[in-house]
């Protein structure tokens, strides 16, 4: 199938309350952007997928036991949610450079072509946009 005939596609993937997590999101974003012929975006998908997982587990605490993952994929932008049970927005901080923590939303912001969040109704959403159009601002 060509990259006209496919224009859109969505994903969900429920995540597990445990490690194996982010290795399971990087997983299913690898076959659908496969699937949708998006190739070009592999590297920097994965890598927000992986950061907004591990930013989710990180914290939102014990109590938050659903994580979803959402790819979204329509005409020129790629999509990606990852839905928690916590209510509280991420907030961007100064890295704390000995231990290398503090850097996923930095590098968030510097992948996507633009990024948030919005409550839901079981919590939160953030979500992050690539350009999906060949020479798009991902590659």
């Amino acid at each position: 199938m060509n990259r006209a005939a496919q224009q859109h596609g969505c994903r969900e993937v429920t995540l597990p309350a445990a490690s194996p997590a982010a290795g399971l999101a990087r997983q299913a974003t690898r076959a659908a952007v496969t699937a949708w012929q998006l190739g070009h975006l592999t590297d920097a998908a994965v890598l927000l997928v992986s950061e907004l997982v591990t930013n989710a587990f990180q914290h939102t605490g014990p109590d938050a036991s659903l994580t979803v993952l959402r790819l979204e994929y329509a005409e020129d932008w790629l999509r990606i949610e990852v839905h928690d049970t916590c209510p509280h927005s991420p907030r961007p901080r100064t890295p704390d450079w000995p231990d290398e923590s503090g850097f996923g939303l930095m590098l968030v912001d510097a992948l996507a072509a633009a990024w948030g969040v919005r409550q839901t109704t079981q919590g939160k959403a953030v979500w992050a946009e690539l350009d999906a159009r060949p020479g798009g601002a991902a590659e």
